[in-house]
């Protein structure tokens, strides 16, 4: 097999296996308010929230992926390198963060690998810095968007519910967090899987394996969708405690709120092709659902250590991404000076 075959084939492996860490890591996203409220013991709420991972790419196009593929970075100046080196600095941060229980955004870790490692290759002038600035806005808006959601949410609720009594209220939206939850794992699915499946496409299309047009091949659509589930099934469950204990205390009602405005903000972005964080965007909406209890309901020295998480995480996978970049520009060097010199001793 030809060794660059060989190593696409390896960077395909290295990309699903991040898929795997983004379900895996971000699966608190999907079942945290459910684990809280106690709808479903944990290994129950993983395999709702990995079916509905699954089968999310039947609802949504692949507009996220080509984004990723081609929005952010002209894609006629990414090699194989760039994208291993942007899977690596991504996996290592993810890695990271979910050691210590930090709910950062696997999404911006992959952007921020992308960036830093296309950055290294041929400096800032293939940067494409109205889809840098989409990404980055989004940074700020969804998890704002879903905090005014989740908000307004729980106050139409409260209005509609006002003359019901607690227990059946309560009764009522513990069924309803099957949906709520359902909802969730369908934005979280399609706009995260997406992203994996960008970068395996720009991969084959750098290649020179699917022509000379960028396109998702559906083999890569399925392959994604069901290497984020099994990451999923398995759960980060270290960040299930941050996000579904440690920033407020979810009930049924707050939980079905919370998990609908996230769905609702992350189907948004979705359709218009925006690479959120479903991690920003939950945990904006917990917020929002916690903060009508008072300001005291939210534990703020826990949110705040998650925005610096945010605030890290492109810059941070960049760095690291741009390392692994300059260490395999090295070791190939050495490896091309050698192949040389020994054709010219043997010559």
């Amino acid at each position: 097999m030809d060794s660059s075959l060989s190593l696409v084939i390896i960077t395909i492996g290295l990309a699903l296996f991040f898929d795997f860490l983004n379900g895996f890591h971000d699966a608190a996203n999907s079942i945290a308010a459910m684990v809280s409220t106690r709808l479903l013991k944990p290994h129950w709420a993983v395999l709702w929230a990995a079916f509905f991972n699954f089968v999310a790419f039947l609802f949504f196009g692949v507009h996220v992926a080509t984004t990723i593929g081609t929005g952010l970075i002209d894609p006629d100046v990414i090699n194989l390198y760039v994208i291993f080196s942007a899977l690596l600095g991504a996996i290592i941060w993810n890695i990271f963060t979910w050691y210590y229980g930090l709910p950062s955004s696997s999404s911006h870790a992959l952007i921020g690998g992308l960036l830093g490692a296309s950055i290294a290759h041929a400096g800032m002038q293939p940067l494409k810095w109205l889809g840098i600035c989409k990404v980055l806005l989004a940074i700020v808006i969804s998890p704002l968007l879903g905090m005014l959601m989740g908000m307004l949410l729980m106050v139409i609720t409260a209005r509609l519910f006002f003359y019901s009594t607690p227990s059946k209220v309560e009764g009522w939206f513990h069924r309803l967090q099957f949906l709520s939850s359902a909802f969730i794992s369908l934005g979280h699915g399609s706009n995260d899987a997406q992203k994996t499946m960008g970068i395996i496409a720009i991969l084959l299309y750098s290649s020179n394996l699917i022509g000379d047009r960028f396109y998702v091949p559906f083999w890569v659509v399925i392959s994604c969708n069901f290497v984020i589930a099994l990451g999923t099934v398995f759960g980060g469950w270290r960040i299930v405690k941050t996000m579904g204990m440690r920033i407020t205390k979810l009930k049924p009602v707050s939980g079905f709120c919370s998990d609908t405005a996230s769905a609702f903000t992350l189907a948004l972005a979705t359709m218009m092709g925006i690479p959120v964080s479903t991690t920003h965007t939950v945990t904006g909406a917990i917020i929002g659902v916690g903060s009508l209890n008072g300001f005291s309901a939210v534990r703020w020295g826990v949110a705040k250590n998650i925005v610096w998480a945010w605030i890290l995480t492109i810059p941070a996978a960049g760095c690291v991404a741009a390392i692994v970049w300059s260490i395999i520009q090295f070791i190939t060097a050495d490896a091309t000076i050698a192949l040389y010199s020994n054709l010219f001793l043997y010559s």
